[in-house]
């Protein structure tokens, strides 16, 4: 009998998105101590990658609402990385409509950042593959990150993978937008993906989210079936019930080139202050949009409400919206 689980494959690579994903909590309006906390950490403990925010436009979102952390300017990002001389590399999220990627996206020569990464929904696709390639031809990595997947039909999955393989990504990502998935669906999901990623040498990545407390699982799932990049946030912070926790992540892997350590400490040091000032986790609310495969916008609106923990009430509103 084989014991697969006492090795470990050096080809995963982790990327966190503590602040990135994290920030939709608060507006993206984490000060530079935490975020320099959290690149440090991230450098201690041995990640690949810190994905440090948006790069979206103030066309969109208000500079005045919203953090640094949700627009990315280089001054910002270079304020905590300096010219990040370490070995993990930087990235930031664009998404498809809500950014002006022609100008905001600088010539990797120009920029600190190594990782452009393209979200988009399935009616996005001829923007998103715009977007590939014009971080491409700048000299950036770039991922393709599908969401709502648990909301798109096999055959607008397949024709979207179909034109991604054969555009500059080099990673495909699962993205379980909604906290939907159970594991089955995400063998099923992750099968699919490499079936067109791996004939044309791209990778495929995972990012759960844990409204159903499954994105951990779910991660592992993917993982077992031949992704290689894995999505996680300390102390999995996240939007709504958050991410897939690092210090879970990094302990199953088991490659001895991560250290748990470093992440319990920042636990410890910057995590316990933020739990008082921050809500995130798998409340009921978002257990049921999880278990509903809805949005969670209106869980968020309820667990944001003078009027919170009413399970029952929000369960009848949502099964309602949907029959």
């Amino acid at each position: 009998m084989n014991a697969p689980w006492i090795i470990y494959r050096p080809e995963i690579k982790v990327l966190d998105c503590t602040i990135r994903d994290g920030g939709l909590v608060n507006d993206h309006l984490f000060g530079d101590r935490f975020v320099q906390a959290i690149y440090k950490t991230c450098i201690e403990a041995g990640v690949d990658t810190m994905e440090i925010g948006y790069k979206n436009s103030d066309q969109f979102f208000s500079p005045t609402k919203n953090g640094p952390w949700k627009f990315c300017n280089e001054d910002d990002i270079r304020r905590i990385v300096d010219d990040n001389p370490s070995e993990m590399s930087i990235a930031c999220m664009i998404d498809a409509g809500k950014s002006n990627w022609k100008k905001d996206v600088l010539p990797k020569e120009k920029s600190v950042v190594d990782v452009i990464r393209v979200a988009f929904y399935v009616y996005q696709v001829p923007e998103a593959i715009e977007m590939i390639e014009d971080a491409f031809q700048k000299g950036y990595e770039v991922s393709a990150n599908l969401m709502a997947i648990s909301t798109v039909n096999d055959p607008e999955i397949d024709q979207t993978l179909d034109i991604l393989s054969q555009s500059s990504v080099s990673t495909i990502v699962v993205v379980d937008s909604y906290g939907s998935l159970i594991p089955e669906q995400t063998e099923y999901l992750t099968k699919k993906f490499l079936k067109y990623a791996k004939p044309n040498g791209k990778e495929v990545g995972i990012h759960a989210h844990n409204n159903q407390q499954l994105a951990f699982a779910n991660s592992i799932e993917a993982i077992r079936q031949g992704a290689t990049r894995v999505d996680a946030s300390i102390g999995g912070l996240g939007r709504g019930a958050g991410n897939c926790p690092m210090e879970l992540m990094l302990g199953f892997l088991r490659n001895p080139k991560f250290k748990l350590r470093p992440i319990y400490k920042c636990l410890e040091d910057q995590f316990l202050l933020l739990k008082c000032q921050m809500e995130w986790g798998p409340y009921p609310e978002y257990m049921i949009t999880g278990q509903k495969n809805q949005h969670p916008r209106a869980a968020i609106q309820a667990r944001e409400s003078e009027v919170r923990n009413q399970f029952t009430e929000f369960f009848d509103k949502i099964s309602q919206e949907i029959s």
